[in-house]
């Protein structure tokens, strides 16, 4: 017996020590709470060698950070819910399965696509919801230093696209809702010629890749082929304006440089096309010229785009598919490629390479409008949608994306910088954002005013700078 009753003791004094040890543990892990959860405000009032900047930006991360997480949360819930709906289902069936009589094997595979599907979506969910975080702690690679250099003045309406020759000499061309197309001297700012072929809005303009040819397309349902001489007039000094830098400035009334009148008034007119390309029965949206030169493509708001000779201005081939109005078109630079876009949220890639096959992949990666979709130098395709994404594509896999920009607002005509692979953002909230291939934001370019339209198109030229179409008259150049 008082074996036992030691024994007994014994054993109460162990359960007595764990308990306090509980509840010692409990008492630390309260504290640490405590701590962990005192206020911002406590916080911001401790003393620190950090700058009062530096601390509030630090505060905001770390509050999206946990909004953020906070969200993942209360998706894993939901998504825990559903996978309990779906095993809940999946017995339910295999019940049924059972008493048809069918094989383990059938209901196996069925389990198995199931599950895979439930993966993908878990992986989409994830994916979509640290991408704020994630591209927050992203390591910047350049800083732009942005400087307002000059104005071209001289359209009465909105400019819906920029474009630089591709010979010499080299001059900058805009296309304008106010029926014309112009072209300007880049170190000027004067206009060389001016051309009123359209009767309708000019919405889009390129260069031929070896010829002083321009291609314009229009809202009177055709694309215009007409050739241009220009005489580059002697550079003027270029009075120095207020620098910016990789936050968004913004730039007030009084430092924009004073123009005297319309610069486009005194320039040479032409009035007349060498070719006018005529097989659309709706807006021609856009146009550009095939690697070479002797064809062209047209994308249209019939839904079609086609295919011209250039010195027949005859119809080669229609290009039909789309569901809805087309946004733009684009070629390769060294390849028989095409890639369209439309309201559908798709884009196509069209291949002439072989003259016998000509083959058409259909994408389906944007939820929204695909506003733009265009090649760059290698194989990769990047394509900007209402959706407020961006995607760059490896023709060689294009599955699915290798690269996924979210922006807070819907982007317009994109363009990409050849020589550095920097893709340039116009963005309806008026915003000019640089990120490159890999999805990294280089800059956010100053904004003129807040009551500026929205961006409709931009061009970013590695040695000129950018040029950017922002209100309805003008266009200015900003330097990088």
């Amino acid at each position: 017996m008082p074996t036992e009753s030691g024994s007994c003791s014994t054993a109460r004094q162990a359960k007595q020590k764990r308990k306090s040890h509980s509840l010692s543990i409990r008492r630390t892990n309260s504290s640490e709470q405590e701590r962990t959860g005192m206020p911002r405000e406590m916080l911001e009032g401790q003393d620190s060698k950090l700058p009062s900047s530096v601390r509030s930006t630090l505060l905001e991360l770390f509050g999206q950070i946990e909004r953020e997480f906070e969200n993942l949360y209360i998706e894993n819930l939901e998504l825990r819910r559903e996978i309990e709906t779906l095993n809940e289902r999946l017995a339910a069936e295999g019940q049924v399965i059972d008493g048809a009589e069918l094989s383990k094997g059938q209901l196996k595979t069925k389990a198995s696509h199931s599950t895979s599907q439930l993966s993908q979506k878990l992986k989409t969910t994830y994916k979509a919801s640290t991408s704020k975080i994630v591209s927050s702690f992203k390591a910047t690679t350049s800083r732009a230093v942005c400087q307002l250099v000059r104005e071209y003045i001289g359209h009465r309406d909105g400019i819906w696209d920029v474009s630089v020759a591709r010979t010499q000499p080299v001059v900058l061309g805009t296309a304008s809702a106010d029926h014309t197309a112009l072209l300007w001297s880049i170190e000027t700012g004067r206009c060389l010629v001016k051309y009123m072929g359209h009767v309708g809005s000019v919405n889009s303009i390129k260069f031929h890749p070896s010829e002083q040819l321009a291609l314009t397309a229009s809202g009177d349902q055709t694309a215009h082929i007409w050739r241009y001489a220009v005489q580059l007039p002697a550079p003027q000094p270029v009075a120095d304006t207020s620098i910016c830098g990789e936050d968004e400035v913004e730039c007030s009334d009084k430092d924009e440089p004073d123009v005297d009148g319309d610069m486009s008034s005194d320039c040479p007119t032409i009035r007349v096309p060498l070719t006018s390309l005529k097989s659309h029965q709706g807006v021609v949206i856009a146009a550009d010229w095939l690697v070479g030169g002797k064809q062209a493509v047209t994308a249209s708001w019939d839904r079609t785009a086609n295919l011209y000779d250039v010195e027949t201005a005859e119809l080669v081939h229609s290009l039909t598919g789309h569901d809805q109005e087309l946004t733009h078109c684009c070629t390769h630079p060294t390849q028989r490629l095409v890639v369209t876009s439309s309201r559908d949220t798709t884009f196509r890639l069209w291949d002439f390479r072989d003259p016998s096959i000509h083959s058409v992949n259909v994408f389906q990666g944007h939820t929204d409008t695909v506003t733009s979709a265009v090649f760059t130098v290698g194989d990769n395709v990047v394509s900007g949608s209402d959706d407020r994404t961006v995607k760059v594509w490896d023709l060689k896999n294009m599955r699915s994306p290798i690269a996924t920009i979210r922006t807070d607002s819907a982007i317009n005509r994109i363009n990409v910088c050849v020589g550095q692979k920097i893709i340039a953002l116009p963005h309806d909230n008026r915003q000019v954002r640089l990120f490159d291939m890999s999805g990294v934001r280089l800059a956010r370019l100053p904004r003129s005013s807040r009551q500026a339209p929205k961006l409709r198109c931009i061009l970013y030229m590695g040695k000129y700078g950018i040029f950017c179409s922002i209100q309805p008259n003008w266009t200015f150049k900003i330097l990088i």
